[in-house]
């Protein structure tokens, strides 16, 4: 297993130079730019030479990866011939963590991340742990309720869950809960439409209950679905199988039979599935963040592919790039460690 990890580890540092290659071309070569974005309608041609210069866009796109990668701190870019450094300054490059600055703050683009990053972890991860404190069970009554009446409702839902774009359920959430439906005794919106706390407010745990309780009901509907049908299917797979009937000619009920015996197999997909969605903590929901102006990851990628934010745009993509390669690792050997017939040489 160490010679396997470390095997995948290798690959993992050529893949993420491929997928850096990768994104930076397809980046760079995206209509438009950031030239187009802070240049105004009609920009002068010494506008744009000068926006061009400030951003390092004067260079060529090999000379400019190489910038961005391993950085500039140890020569002078002199674009003009005038032996001046251009204004996007010293860096250290990528492999030494610096991914520059944000063409549209300023600031640090670390910075930048390190800001809405835990506001993606707290909304991603109560998602997932709702979603999979309601999906278990209903897959689990689902499957052991076969072609009942339940069982088709379930699957009616899952399949309603995963075909209603996030996007519109939050919308049609927010009409409701926010424009129609008011608190009978102050006349407010029942629940806020977004955000994730009240403006001017001080930290209070009601206020920020009910600013997530649109966004995580918004995120979860798919997540449940998706889940509770998997285990519906996992735990139908194993119900049959010999060792359950031999549990059950010794007596066991049937709850125990299922609980302590079937779920505990049929959880282990479940866990290496849980550990490919991962990223998701981390690099947040779009859709989900978007509608509901929740300033986490997702919310800042869609700012900086409509800014032409390159810097901000390749850090959020390599970032989550490299979570998916080291979450695909750890549901790897989390299947081995708990399936003992998965072996890897």
């Amino acid at each position: 297993m160490t010679a396997y990890i470390f095997r995948r580890l290798l690959q993992t540092v050529g893949l993420l130079f491929f997928l850096s290659v990768i994104l930076f071309g397809l980046v760079n070569a995206a209509p438009g730019g950031p030239i187009t974005a802070y240049a105004g309608r009609r920009p002068r041609p010494e506008k744009i030479a000068q926006l061009k210069r400030q951003f390092g866009l004067d260079q060529p796109l090999p000379t400019q990866y190489l910038y961005w990668l391993i950085g500039n701190d140890w020569t002078t870019i002199d674009s003009n011939g005038d032996g001046i450094k251009d204004s996007a300054g010293l860096r250290k490059g990528v492999l030494r963590g610096d991914f520059g600055f944000s063409y549209r703050t300023r600031k640090p683009v670390l910075e930048e991340i390190q800001s809405r990053l835990p506001n993606t972890v707290y909304l991603m991860s109560i998602t997932i742990l709702v979603a999979l404190l309601i999906a278990i069970p209903l897959g689990v009554y689902s499957a052991v309720k076969q072609y009942s009446s339940f069982d088709f409702f379930a699957t009616t839902f899952s399949f309603a869950g995963q075909a209603i774009p996030e996007f519109w359920l939050g919308l049609i959430l927010i009409i409701i809960f926010y424009a129609w439906l008011k608190n009978p005794w102050t006349g407010e919106s029942l629940l806020p439409s977004g955000g994730i706390s009240s403006l001017g407010s001080g930290f209070s745990l009601s206020d920020r209950l009910a600013h997530l309780i649109l966004p995580v009901v918004t995120g979860t509907l798919g997540w449940i679905a998706w889940y509770s049908r998997f285990i519906r299917s996992s735990l139908l797979e194993i119900l049959p199988l010999n060792y359950l009937r031999s549990a059950r000619a010794r007596g066991l009920t049937e709850r125990i039979v299922v609980l302590k015996h079937a779920l505990s197999n049929a959880l282990i997909p479940i866990v290496t599935l849980i550990a490919l969605d991962l990223p998701y903590i981390f690099t947040g929901a779009v859709l989900t963040e978007t509608v509901f102006a929740w300033p986490g990851m997702g919310r800042l990628y869609y700012q900086a592919a409509i800014d032409r934010d390159y810097p901000l745009l390749l850090a959020v993509l390599i970032i989550g790039a490299a979570f998916i390669i080291l979450c695909n690792l750890i549901a790897d050997i989390l299947y081995a460690y708990l399936d003992p017939r998965v072996r890897y040489e």
